[in-house]
């Protein structure tokens, strides 16, 4: 699985370049806050479209501003787990990982919730409400409905921004389990450089541009 990327786009203002190609089990975006790499990982998941350029993942063209292609996000296979979590409040737990579940993932990722929730241990949280997780708990939580979409690459941003130490170690070790255990592709957003030396295998580096 590789990601060929090569795209610019303009946000907030702001000119954000960016060319990689990667053939590893992770592959870190790295840079301070204000770099765009949150925009990035937007564009290769179809939530922004670049001004122009080129996305494929496995050989798979998603974005190609010359050829005219921009697939739209539900066919790209790519499962996201956002910076801010996005669970629904008013839904339960087992309610959140369900959401957009997919039975026939294609060539995705295939893995029933029970599946899931043994992988991340997080079978006795089905029955909560977001609001009464953890940090860590919360986290988890988001990791697995984006793994029961069926993607067939994960992208991830700042999954441990937000956590403190024991709760990044915890959810640390879930994304080294997915890279060794699943080998899911991921595409990893992070401004510490102690996490992508530890979880990565390419980094690219964004610095911060001054345009």
């Amino acid at each position: 699985m590789s990601f060929d990327v090569d795209l610019s786009l303009t946000r907030g203002g702001r000119q954000i370049a960016v060319r990689f190609r990667s053939d590893a089990p992770v592959t870190a975006l790295f840079g301070p806050s204000g770099a765009g790499k949150t925009s990035v990982l937007e564009a290769v998941s179809g939530l922004l479209r670049p001004d122009r350029g080129r996305i494929a993942v496995a050989g798979e063209a998603l974005f190609d501003s010359t050829a005219r292609i921009n697939l739209p996000p539900e066919r790209r296979g790519c499962g996201f787990v956002f910076q801010d979590l996005r669970l629904f409040p008013h839904r339960t737990v087992r309610q959140n990982l369900l959401y957009g579940h997919r039975a026939d993932p294609g060539p995705g990722l295939r893995m029933a919730l029970d599946e899931a929730c043994a992988f991340l241990g997080i079978e006795h949280l089905l029955a909560r409400m977001p609001r009464t997780l953890s940090g860590g708990e919360a986290q988890r939580v988001a990791i697995g409905r984006a793994l029961l979409s069926g993607p067939g690459v994960l992208l991830l941003d700042e999954p441990l921004a937000a956590l403190d130490a024991p709760r990044r170690e915890e959810v640390m070790a879930v994304i080294e389990r997915i890279r060794d255990e699943l080998r899911l592709p991921m595409l990893l957003v992070s401004h510490q450089r102690a996490e992508v030396e530890r979880l990565a295998g390419h980094v690219v580096e964004m610095p911060l541009s001054m345009t």
